[in-house]
């Protein structure tokens, strides 16, 4: 395979490393959003005096807007990555999430702007969803490309890492925020972890500078032959790779949608139907997190062991049996609340973890950015954008949490049935027949 131009060879911890930090900060800043709009957005940027139920489901609908700007983001950093390179998209990727989610901490609230308030946060949150949809694409193929054959699944789930990593400190800053008591959280502390995020893009931004670009890219862009013309990566993807796309689609509901159904919305549903009070959802949620992060890379061992679908499969079923014990344990108390988030984000890794790999594998090299990213971004926009909203309105409708379990477990079938129909592209050996 022909080494990127600066000779070195790729450095797949290195590689794996960047993804990480990278993926962290992006995740971070989108969940520090996804926290707020459960806990504070409902009172701050909609008129005083709206029911609660209607005030959660319009802050549910301004998180969601991040969720369909997100395939426009992977359709033109998918171009941009394929074309021009993974690294440059990434680095504009970090800076876009970056300047979007400082502005957030500087909004004024309803009561001092009025309608521009809640317009400004819903055009911040689209530039938000625009940056991740062009970021996970491209974090998943730098640690997936420089890995060797027979480790891929692990160094990919560097670039998963980044989700709990950046759930945990979202929910840590916001679990620490609470503690100070009073009307702090509701009145100004929600804005300090917008505002600190900054600094922690400026650190993953000198990261970032220093990688190597893919040896994947180099080598599919060095081995072709002089005066081929260029077709745009979208429409060739279209053209060539349709069905892996819509598989992987139908692959994503529970690794994209089903996470927010028991993070976001459940922790709205906790405090504000079971009774939970906030500091105790936050702590749950931060230990949850905590437990993902030590789960996904154990779990993406496992995917190079024994294969990466197998333990996909293995965690959607452990999700579908998980469903109903997950809301019912709400008012159980204190442990069953943390017992119940540990047990289900630690299902929810293996669903997660290995799927960098598997997604990857799909789609040959010329077209893998824009691929990966429309099938993820279309999927998060469909399953994660609309699952909070879509579950607070079953609840609303029925009273129960019930529906909401049952459309979960609906989700994990609907991943096992099209998981078992995706191809696996080895890199230098052609497109498989199945694709």
């Amino acid at each position: 395979m022909t080494q990127p131009a600066t000779g070195t060879g790729p450095h797949p911890a290195r590689a794996a490393t960047a993804s990480f930090i990278g993926t962290t900060i992006e995740w971070f800043d989108f969940y520090i959003y996804a926290t707020a709009s459960a806990l504070v957005f409902a009172h701050i940027f909609f008129p005083v005096g709206t029911d609660p139920m209607i005030g959660l489901m319009a802050s549910f609908a301004t998180f969601s807007v991040g969720f369909f700007a997100r395939p426009l983001g992977g359709i033109v950093f998918g171009h941009f990555g394929d074309r021009v390179g993974r690294k440059s998209a990434l680095v504009t990727t970090l800076v876009m999430m970056g300047l979007a989610t400082f502005c957030v901490g500087l909004l004024p609230t309803y009561e001092q702007a009025g309608l521009l308030a809640p317009l400004l946060l819903v055009a911040l949150r689209f530039i938000q969803g625009i940056a991740v949809g062009g970021e996970w694409g491209g974090a998943v193929l730098m640690a997936v490309e420089h890995a060797p054959e027979g480790r891929k699944t692990f160094f990919g789930s560097f670039a998963q890492l980044g989700n709990p990593a950046g759930a945990l400190l979202a929910s840590g800053s916001f679990t620490l925020i609470s503690a100070i008591g009073g009307d702090a959280l509701h009145t100004w502390a929600w804005r300090l972890p917008f505002l600190a995020s900054i600094v922690l893009v400026a650190v993953g931004l000198l990261i970032r500078l220093k990688i190597e670009e893919s040896p994947v890219f180099a080598a599919a862009h060095t081995e072709k032959p002089a005066g081929t013309p260029e077709e745009a990566p979208l429409r060739e993807a279209l053209r060539t790779a349709w069905r892996p796309m819509l598989l992987g689609l139908g692959i994503l509901p529970v690794a994209v949608g089903g996470y927010y159904i028991v993070t976001t919305f459940l922790q709205a549903y906790a405090t504000t139907e079971a009774g939970v009070a906030e500091q105790t959802i936050l702590s749950a949620l931060t230990f949850a997190a905590f437990i993902e992060l030590l789960a996904t890379p154990a779990v993406s061992w496992l995917g190079d062991r024994y294969g990466a679908a197998r333990v996909i499969t293995a965690g959607l079923l452990a999700v579908a049996l998980l469903a109903v014990p997950q809301f019912l344990a709400m008012g159980w108390g204190t442990a069953a609340v943390f017992l119940s988030l540990g047990a289900m984000r630690l299902v929810l890794a293996a669903t997660y973890g290995p799927i960098a790999h598997v997604l990857a594998q799909m789609f040959p090299p010329r077209v893998r950015y824009t691929g990966v990213s429309i099938s993820y971004q279309v999927a998060g926009a469909l399953f994660g954008g609309l699952a909070p909203l879509a579950c607070t309105a079953l609840l609303a409708a029925t009273g129960s949490v019930y529906p909401v379990a049952g459309l979960l477990i609906a989700m994990a079938l609907t991943s096992i049935a099209c998981l078992r129909k995706a191809p696996a592209h080895r890199d230098g050996a052609g497109v498989p027949a199945a694709a």
